[in-house]
């Protein structure tokens, strides 16, 4: 494969050395793990800061959600609309406008005086990280030369996903305690200045030519978000709630409208022959079931760790690392496993020792120890789901054509949140009916328990919502397990430097 540089002057290799953009590969190599750190970083920092801000700007229980979830639909609803631009318009262009626009929405965000505002910023930050995400990675195909170069940056990039997960989760914590909630914005803003500053040393593909497929944004991306919002709301008011069914039912009428837009115009923004590869649509099946496991996993053990043990934000940001830490390793020690051997020999025992975790998980009592259940269970869900991240990546665009990258690269982006959304619906559901069955209400018996000091009702509530818990983490397990049949079955990807047409798609 080819690679041109901005000067349109094509990076051929030289017998006498290196070319002579391999000189910026760690630059650019840190601005694409900074951008993705801090798209990532997004999903979750803002969770810990959500008690103060409700305080601070008077947000109502049922808006409070809306601050998290806002990010989430505009993230995933748009990232296809994203992924098609960067082909288009060029992928550092539309890079360096979504990181922009993400920068500038976190100056917002942490200025705004209301909720409205609140919301609305978090919504631009949304549609920053849409743009950005998706050229990111493709930006590494044409930056980093087929082979250990790129492999290795997919190993960081992975690591990232994982990373900024957690890290968003500490910062939350330390920003709101130690500064103010509105820094959990702010601290974007350097990250995002540095990242734009950078951008000189990304390579800079050749446009694919066309045009934006509106209808076709327009009825996926509404679809999209209408799924999106039909799941969420379905696991905060119940499935028979005439909202959510009228959600599902504009969904249904925007995807199948979508699917026949694309079948029939000449320039779709999701390419149908991209599902004709039996390895490719195998790994976005994978993904989402991914999504759906490791969501869950950081939204249930957060309520746990805060609720039923007792940790502050902070505490709980720390008690995270292993996770961070398990991904990080596993992603690295991945990356290189892919020059030798298929990607699903890989992300299959991935997956396997990640439902082991889960099923860990899913024994935890309401006085599990840290270092004895927490921290070990932490770290090989974190080792299997670090497995699984780069070899789902790489099999999932090996041997896509150039033109279809970005969009490659955004499907299975969107197949990880799409997932991450129904995931966490589905099992929030699961979680609530298993824990009502053992106390009516039990979330509302802990609040009122401990509103009073009744610590016998403490108790009883703590008991069942660990239980609500447990229910939620073996089906988590479940999800996992489904993840590792789709990838025996599917996945036929081979080694990845056999692959040299391959190029990555967004996996944080």
């Amino acid at each position: 494969m080819s690679y041109e540089s901005t000067t349109a002057v094509p990076a051929r290799p030289d017998i006498s050395g290196t070319p002579r953009r391999d000189r910026h590969l760690g630059p650019a190599l840190f601005v694409i793990a900074a951008a993705q750190l801090m798209v990532v970083l997004d999903a979750t920092i803002t969770n810990i800061a959500l008690p103060s801000i409700q305080t601070d700007l008077g947000v109502s229980d049922a808006n409070l959600a809306w601050i998290v979830n806002s990010y989430a639909l505009a993230f995933g609803g748009l990232l296809l609309l994203g992924g098609r631009a960067g082909d288009l318009f060029g992928r550092r262009r539309m890079f360096q406008t979504g990181i922009a626009v993400f920068t500038l929405a976190s100056v917002l965000g942490g200025l705004a005086p209301n909720e409205a505002l609140l919301i609305a910023a978090r919504v631009l930050q949304g549609v920053g990280a849409a743009l950005a995400a998706p050229s990111a990675l493709a930006l590494i195909t044409t930056t980093f030369p087929a082979g250990k170069p790129r492999n290795t940056a997919m190993g960081v990039y992975a690591a990232m996903g994982g990373v900024g997960a957690t890290v968003g989760l500490l910062l939350g914590g330390v920003l709101t305690d130690v500064l103010d909630w509105r820094w959990v914005f702010f601290v974007n803003i350097p990250i995002g200045l540095a990242v734009l500053a950078g951008t000189r040393t990304l390579v800079e593909a050749e446009r694919t030519p066309g045009r934006l497929d509106i209808p076709g944004a327009i009825t996926g991306t509404g679809g999209l978000i209408a799924l999106v919002y039909g799941i969420t709301r379905g696991g905060e008011h119940g499935w028979s709630d005439s909202l959510t069914l009228a959600s599902f039912a504009t969904a249904a009428a925007l995807l199948v409208a979508f699917l026949l837009v694309q079948a029939r115009t000449d320039h779709p923004m999701m390419p149908l022959r991209l599902f004709k590869d039996r390895s490719r649509w195998g790994s976005y099946a994978t993904m989402l079931f991914i999504g759906a496991g490791m969501f869950a996993t950081f939204y249930f053990l957060t309520l746990y760790m805060q609720l039923i043990v007792g940790y502050s934000p902070v505490r709980t940001g720390f008690a995270y690392l292993p996770f961070s830490f398990g991904m990080a390793v596993a992603a690295g020690v991945s990356s290189k496993l892919v020059t030798h051997v298929p990607p699903r020999l890989i992300a299959g025992p991935g997956l396997l020792v990640a439902a082991v975790g889960m099923f860990w998980f899913a024994t935890l009592e309401p006085d599990s120890s840290y270092a004895g259940h927490l921290m070990p269970a932490m770290f090989v869900t974190a080792l299997g789901l670090g497995m699984s991240f780069v070899p789902m990546t790489l099999g999932a665009v090996s041997g896509v054509a150039a033109g279809d990258t970005g969009i490659a690269s955004a499907l299975l982006n969107t197949a990880q949140q799409i997932g991450g959304a129904l995931g966490l619906a589905v099992l929030s559901t699961i979680s609530t009916s298993a824990a009502d069955d053992k106390l009516p209400d039990a979330a509302e018996a802990l609040y009122r328990g401990l509103a009073i000091e009744d610590f016998s009702l403490v108790a009883r509530a703590g008991e069942a919502l660990t239980h609500g818990y447990t229910v939620a983490f073996a089906a988590a397990a479940a999800m996992f397990l489904a993840g590792l049949a789709v990838t025996v079955l599917a996945v036929n990807a081979g080694k990845q430097h056999q692959a040299e047409g391959a190029a990555p798609a967004h996996i944080g």
